[in-house]
């Protein structure tokens, strides 16, 4: 191996271990076997489960976010968003100072693709998969697929299978 392989996975580890010092220093609570590879952003009122694994999340806005759900990940530049402009009742054109907050829930066993949005009030469901790149404005229910703009349901996992595979505690 040579001396630059051996820096680079150094370095590597290095980035790895201050982003997550990072996140359990401001998260609300953080569960056991946190890992985060990439930058990544989360608010005092996020809650994180065990085994979370962000590849790059940023979380924003003063509502509560609770990846309660064990066995979370994401692709990389993803943003959860929970805040939201007060337009229809404001003072003002395009919208006031108003800021509403919704709480984001995600449940156990979720996985969100590269560059997804997810906006104030949505709540996952155990087992969904959110494709990349989409924008989800709604609930997606449980072991839905989802995608697009905004993200629809298309497709849903195999339940007989994914609970085999829960049952014996099969979690990447």
């Amino acid at each position: 191996m040579s001396i630059i392989t051996i820096f680079y996975k150094y370095y590597q580890n290095f980035k790895k271990r201050k982003y997550s010092n990072k996140v359990k220093k401001v998260a609300n609570v953080v569960g056991n076997d946190l890992k985060v590879n990439g930058p990544s952003y989360v608010t005092p009122k996020t809650e994180l489960g065990n085994n979370v694994n962000f590849n790059g999340i940023k979380i924003q806005g003063h509502g509560k976010v609770i990846i309660g759900g064990d066995n979370f990940h994401s692709g990389i530049e993803c943003m959860l968003i929970t805040d939201i402009h007060n337009y229809d009742n404001g003072k003002s054109i395009p919208y006031d100072e108003t800021v509403i907050s919704k709480d984001i829930i995600i449940k156990d066993n979720v996985w969100i693709g590269n560059k997804v949005t997810i906006l104030a009030g949505v709540t996952i469901g155990e087992g969904a998969i959110i494709q990349a790149g989409s924008v989800v404005v709604k609930n997606i229910p449980k072991y839905g697929i989802a995608g697009g703009h905004p993200a629809k349901v298309f497709k849903y996992r195999d339940k007989k299978h994914y609970e085999q595979l829960k049952k014996e505690k099969r979690f990447h």
